[in-house]
């Protein structure tokens, strides 16, 4: 934290400008600055220093592109190791610590004949009806389970969050009480008793480790980002959208890139949004979510 008025004024300054080398220390050859990733010296307004290494980037040459200069210190993908994530660290032991499985993986028996049985009729069932959520099918062997849980957890490691599956009720955010599906304008869908139900179950077979076949990768131009493991059907239940819950109106300047409205209120100042970025689960590096469904939480289905 920097406080005062004319330190922060010249803190602003050095991150917008990126300089020349270190050796050159005169404030006016700040201008001489170019972007490491375009190579152009202009919009010099637009260029963000790095606290660590003193290079220069443009805002929109970053991927994901910065709106607005980051609060606090930035770093290059260089410098915060970002780029260099290669593999997933987690050993098993630690998985399972990470997301409060309820056994160990290695536990979890293949189903039976007649359980799969069970399951394919009733997923024969559900398709001829239309719109029905179905449950997602986990990866029948434990060991990529545990790979693809540990690409998540190496992913929400890495910037900085913590796993939730659940929303989270912060002090000086948004309260419980304000999550009411009554001030949704227009009214909120209410979820079918079988599509409570497979929700339900999609829960409870995570909870147990049978995820999603989902893994995160880390893409030097996006980010980290979620890739299908193998083929899912449409209308799958994957996961719920899960963060801090806070009012809309708090959060008009914040410079978070995976936001998400939870209830669009006649009243303004009683909107919601469900804010990821400290607590989260796999959605959080799913792009392109902007919907609010259902008992006032979020479906990411396929």
């Amino acid at each position: 934290m920097v406080s005062g008025k004319a330190t922060s004024a010249v803190v602003l300054r050095r991150r917008t400008q990126a300089p020349r080398p270190r050796s050159v220390r005169s404030r006016r050859d700040y201008s001489d600055a170019y972007c490491q990733e375009c190579g152009s010296g202009e919009n010099a307004a637009e260029m963000l220093l790095c606290d660590k290494c003193d290079l220069g980037f443009h805002l929109f040459c970053l991927r994901p592109i910065l709106a607005a200069v980051p609060n606090g210190s930035w770093f290059c993908r260089s410098c915060s190791g970002h780029g260099k994530v290669q593999y997933f660290p987690l050993v098993q032991t630690k998985i399972i610590d990470f997301f409060r499985i309820h056994r160990s993986s290695e536990r979890i028996q293949k189903p039976s004949q007649d359980s799969r049985k069970r399951r394919r009729a009733s997923s024969l069932v559900v398709s001829k009806r239309r719109r029905k959520l179905l449950p997602f099918n986990p990866s029948e062997d434990p060991t990529r389970r545990l790979e693809q849980m540990a690409s998540l957890a190496t992913a929400l490691t890495a910037t900085g969050a913590e796993f939730s599956n659940e929303l989270t009720y912060m002090t000086g955010m948004a309260p419980r009480s304000a999550n009411r599906a009554a001030l949704e304008q227009g009214g909120m869908q209410v979820l079918s008793k079988e599509d409570t139900e497979t929700l339900h179950l999609c829960k409870n077979m995570m909870e147990r480790g049978e995820w999603p076949p989902l893994m995160v990768v880390f893409d030097p131009r996006e980010g980290f980002t979620v890739e299908a493991d193998r083929f899912i059907k449409d209308l799958t239940i994957i996961t719920e959208y899960v963060g801090d819950v806070d009012y809309l109106k708090n959060r008009e300047n914040d410079d978070g890139d995976s936001m998400m409205t939870l209830i669009s209120s006649a009243n303004p100042s009683k909107s919601l949004v469900i804010c990821p970025d400290k607590r989260s689960n796999i959605a959080r590096f799913i792009n392109g979510i902007n919907n609010h469904t259902p008992k006032t939480s979020a479906l990411v289905c396929r």
